[in-house]
């Protein structure tokens, strides 16, 4: 065990620890973790009256576009949403939930809220000073830009 942890190594550890809890809350519903970030975009954002493009989509979840166009496919074949034709750019896919795809969407979030508050129930909960200041600097983190590759020469 690890006697005075990094802070990459815990960031991993958690990130590890998180993806096992939602592998576990989203099989049952037969979701994975990236497809329930496509599923879950959507929705959020189909709420709000928005028809995202897939590169909107990729950009919005972090995803790389080839890979959202292929949890698209996916998706769509599993019948839980639609891709159509952009009006005003024949190169985009504009994406819309079917009515499964909104069901399966809203049983998906409550089983990732609900572990959202297990997770942070060491902090006093989702509402904590403790909760938002962890918030607050993984979104420091996140929003930082990438170091550079060490193997590559400047």
């Amino acid at each position: 065990m690890k006697k005075n942890p990094t802070a990459g190594y815990l960031v991993w550890r958690l990130a590890t620890k998180w993806g096992g809890l939602l592998d576990r809350a989203l099989s049952p519903l037969g979701l994975t973790q990236a497809q329930y970030s496509v599923l879950a975009t959507l929705y959020g954002v189909s709420r709000d009256g928005g028809q995202p493009s897939q590169r909107e989509l990729s950009d919005h979840t972090g995803l790389d576009p080839v890979f959202v166009s292929k949890l698209v496919r996916t998706l769509e074949g599993n019948g839980l949403l639609r891709r159509t034709a952009d009006p005003s750019d024949s190169r985009a896919v504009r994406l819309t939930l079917t009515d499964r795809g909104a069901d399966a969407a809203r049983a998906a979030i409550d089983r990732v809220m609900t572990l959202q508050t297990q997770l942070t129930e060491p902090l006093g909960g989702p509402g904590s000073d403790q909760t938002r200041e962890l918030v607050a600097t993984l979104t420091t983190l996140l929003d930082a830009p990438p170091p550079p590759d060490p193997g590559r020469n400047p």
